[in-house]
């Protein structure tokens, strides 16, 4: 039998209201007890976490793992091994590969692939439509069956309003939430950056907000006609979460992400940048205005979860002009630092709801195993150390790509262990 005692933490986990020092067992990949100074059975490893928060484990909502097709950008056990090292326990990978994983075999590679690496739980994410051309639903049933546990067409908007209702339709068959990149390619107009005063300064061709708030409000609508489960990713603007608040006070099932970098980093970031691609995201960095949003959002309970939208690039790639160089940073080994810099020491929300956010109620949106410390639960635990401070180094990154615009930045709490499974699949060194 395999026991893992972990002793002496602060256990926080908001699926049971739980905040205070305790001791969690874990037995054969479950959680077995949680409670004050528990008795150490035979043949148990102790694991004394005293100084440091004992959590359910974080659960990252959007991924790219690049493998198959480019491989030379990011795989899988690289990947897995960036989620471990930044914390998180369980990620869900977007099907932006080649071959697209608009297919049951690309979804079984991914398993399969995930499953050798052992370290990270990876749920695939399939697509919407064949080739994420936007034409013909892919798949979407038999993909399911092979372990899909959501549809996206990764960052190309679903911009045929037919197909967008279409495939709400169809998932909730299955009961699948459609996760959408909304852009409306019309009004983004080859954009590089936010559009306002800052792009105008520095000569970049600009991304107006109203190209991400037209298309949620087209799809909030769709999923009220269709009772589909939507799922917006990484929001940027205030109109698009005040949508959000809207359609849920209709009743819509709808739910939100940010990602880590969107409420730390400005559109005036990239004008200090000297025009460096690694500042260059989709949806872009919004001005500060549009930041305060997102943080009053996270606040209120308006966004679900915090992803790190990780979005490896070969370095190559990254020497490209700004307007010309892919939009993307790597986000799996500094989106819990930059949460925990920014929102916890921060203050602007307290570590029981950023629990929520990375763990818990990613789990619920897509309908994961996990998020909870409950008995009987998976034995997934994310362990932090809020009082490290540490200095982002992409050369000591898991990750094959090293596409940060965070190098040198000093943050305040860091993740101390990973434990997948009732195993330490990772551990912070001293």
């Amino acid at each position: 039998m395999n026991r893992l005692l972990i002793r002496n933490g602060r256990v926080v986990d908001p699926s049971q209201g739980l905040d205070q020092g305790m001791d969690v067992l874990l037995e054969d990949g479950c959680v077995a007890a949680v409670g004050e100074r528990l008795e150490t059975p035979a043949e148990t490893s102790v694991l004394d976490a005293v100084g440091l928060v004992v959590a359910p484990g974080f659960i990252d909502l959007h991924t790219h793992l690049r493998e198959p097709g480019f491989e030379y950008k990011e795989t899988i056990l690289s990947g897995c091994r960036a989620a471990v090292a930044g914390g998180f326990t369980a990620i869900c990978c977007m099907p932006d590969t080649e071959p697209v994983n608009d297919d049951p075999a690309v979804t079984g590679f991914i398993r399969e692939r995930a499953e050798q690496a052992d370290l990270a739980r990876v749920y695939p994410v399939g697509a919407i439509s064949e080739g994420l051309e936007g034409a013909e639903l892919a798949e979407i049933g038999e993909m399911a069956a092979a372990g899909a546990v959501a549809i996206s067409d990764n960052h190309r908007p679903v911009s045929n309003a037919l197909l967008m209702r279409r495939a709400l339709e169809y998932a909730r068959s299955f009961d699948l939430p459609v996760a959408v990149h909304e852009e409306d390619l019309d009004l983004s107009d080859g954009g590089s950056m936010h559009e306002g005063g800052v792009s105008t300064r520095i000569g970049l061709r600009g991304i107006p907000s109203s190209a991400e708030d037209v298309m949620v409000a087209r799809d909030l609508l769709l999923a009220e006609f269709t009772g589909g489960r939507l799922h917006l990713c990484h929001l940027s603007t205030s109109t698009a979460l005040d949508l959000v608040r809207v359609a849920r006070r209709r009743g819509l099932t709808v739910s939100c992400e940010v990602a880590a970098h969107q409420f730390v980093l400005t559109d005036e970031d990239v004008a200090g940048a000297n025009y460096d691609p690694n500042w260059k995201t989709n949806p872009p960095l919004r001005d500060a205005a549009e930041v305060e949003s997102i943080l009053q959002a996270i606040y209120d309970g308006t966004v679900d979860a915090i992803v790190s939208d990780h979005e490896p690039h070969h370095a190559d790639d990254k020497e490209l002009d700004f307007s010309d160089a892919p939009a993307g940073i790597v986000g799996l080994e500094t989106a819990v630092p930059l949460a925990l810099d920014r929102l916890v020491h921060g203050r602007v929300i307290g570590l029981m709801q950023l629990v929520r956010l990375m763990s818990t109620r990613p789990a619920e949106v897509f309908g994961l195993p996990g998020g909870s410390l409950r008995e009987g639960a998976p034995a997934d635990l994310t362990l932090l150390d809020l009082r490290v401070l540490r200095t982002v180094d992409p050369e000591s990154f898991e990750s094959n790509a090293r596409n940060t615009p965070f190098a040198g930045m000093r943050l305040k709490g860091w993740p101390a262990a990973t434990i997948v499974g009732g195993k330490i699949v990772w551990q912070r060194k001293p």
